[in-house]
């Protein structure tokens, strides 16, 4: 382990909260009290049939607590709540409150554990309810109770998440997303309010929305940029990419970049960047390797076929060219990504410490980060530990 003295304090740009039982309840309408997102204990076996896939549940066996919303009844997983067990402990199976870290969901805790790794800031993602980009309410029935469910979650994050942290943890929102006016008018209502980031789905078009392409995004974005905030797509917020239906849970981890690298050339060849100068985009837990090739096949299909590509019109410049000044990654096991950091752009790369994930290096993130990027130029070393994310999510 790292010593205090050794430490050079770390901002993670990749976490997760695991949001607390009383988050809606204490929020949202009396109306809403048998609908609205709460957690229910039952004695229940629940066996997944992947990590991400369908899950099957049966009585008896153990207590498990469950968010239930509207028809969605999700079990508190061991393998989104895993730092504390061992790696062998770390499977996917149901658990309750009791059992899991103090630091996945309560703030001093989480606090606590920051200093015991050394990271002085965080961004946190939401954690499976509601959905890394808040599907579960982009899915709703009701809409009107769904709104009123993401402007909870906002308030909270800001107000009781963040809120007496002096700066530690940085305010991330989810969007009403079935309704692009409705999130300009949350960008411009929580922007003022300190929102940083706002977490988005890779591949909108693959779950029922917009896509990035069709340009009916732009009102959003325009108010993003207007707010200087930073849109955010973390893995899994898409359909996950698969060699087959059936591949074992640990392939599609494998292959979680896939999302990233259509997430970026989604962007990159749709103008977006053209069209919003200011804007800026983080992919999370995305690693980084991959990076550079996928950018200069872009620009060899942007000038070779531009007969036919369909974006070059769009494009006065090469795709790789938005890359330094919009397009932000992070990383949390890619030595072969830190070893090319200077062709990846060492002004775009950000740790993450993935708390409470599996992935997680949690609780030896300083000296993981530091044993990392032992092979890069101090001045380097502090820009991805910490300086890229103080300035990308304005921390002052």
């Amino acid at each position: 382990m790292t010593t205090t003295a050794e430490k050079t304090w770390l901002i993670s740009a990749d976490d997760h909260v695991t949001a607390p039982r009383n988050v809606w309840t204490d929020r949202l309408p009396g109306k809403y009290k048998d609908v609205g997102p709460r957690v229910v204990r039952e004695n229940a076996a629940v066996n997944p049939k992947n990590h991400l896939g369908e899950l099957v549940f049966s009585t008896g066996e153990k207590p498990v607590d469950f968010w239930c919303f509207e028809d969605v009844k999700m079990p508190l997983m061991k393998g989104e709540n895993a730092v504390g067990f061992t790696v062998d402990e770390m499977d996917s199976v149901p658990m309750t409150y009791d059992e899991i870290r103090l630091g996945c969901y309560d703030q001093k805790a989480r606090l606590d554990d920051m200093d015991r790794s050394g990271v002085e800031a965080s961004l946190c993602f939401p954690n499976f309810f509601p959905r890394f980009a808040g599907q579960y309410f982009v899915d709703a029935k009701d809409k009107e109770l769904a709104l009123l469910c993401v402007r909870a979650y906002n308030d909270w994050m800001i107000e009781e998440w963040c809120g007496g942290s002096n700066g530690r943890l940085v305010p991330l929102g989810i969007l009403p997303a079935w309704d692009v006016a409705l999130c300009a008018a949350e960008a411009d209502r929580v922007g003022p309010l300190g929102m940083r980031a706002f977490t988005f789905s890779e591949a909108p078009g693959r779950i029922g929305l917009p896509s990035i392409a069709s340009g009916e995004w732009d009102p959003f974005f325009a108010a993003c940029e207007a707010n200087q905030i930073v849109v955010a797509m973390h893995i899994g917020s898409a359909p996950p990419m698969a060699p087959s239906p059936d591949t074992a849970p640990g392939t599609q981890s494998a292959l979680l970049a896939c999302n990233s690298a259509v997430a970026l050339l989604d962007w990159i060849c749709a103008g977006v960047f053209e069209r919003f100068p200011q804007l800026k985009a983080l992919l999370a837990e995305s690693n980084i390797g991959w990076i550079p090739y996928f950018l200069e096949r872009a620009d060899h299909v942007w000038e070779h076929n531009r007969a036919w590509n369909g974006f070059y019109h769009l494009l006065p410049n090469p795709p790789s060219s938005y890359f330094p000044d919009h397009v932000y990654a992070t990383f949390f096991d890619d030595e072969y990504g830190l070893a090319h950091a200077e062709e990846i752009g060492v002004d775009n790369i950000l740790f993450e410490m993935d708390y409470p994930h599996s992935d997680s290096n949690w609780p030896d993130s300083n000296g993981f980060a530091q044993r990392m990027t032992a092979g890069l130029a101090p001045e380097h070393q502090q820009k991805i530990l910490r300086e890229n994310a103080r300035k990308l999510l304005r921390l002052g």
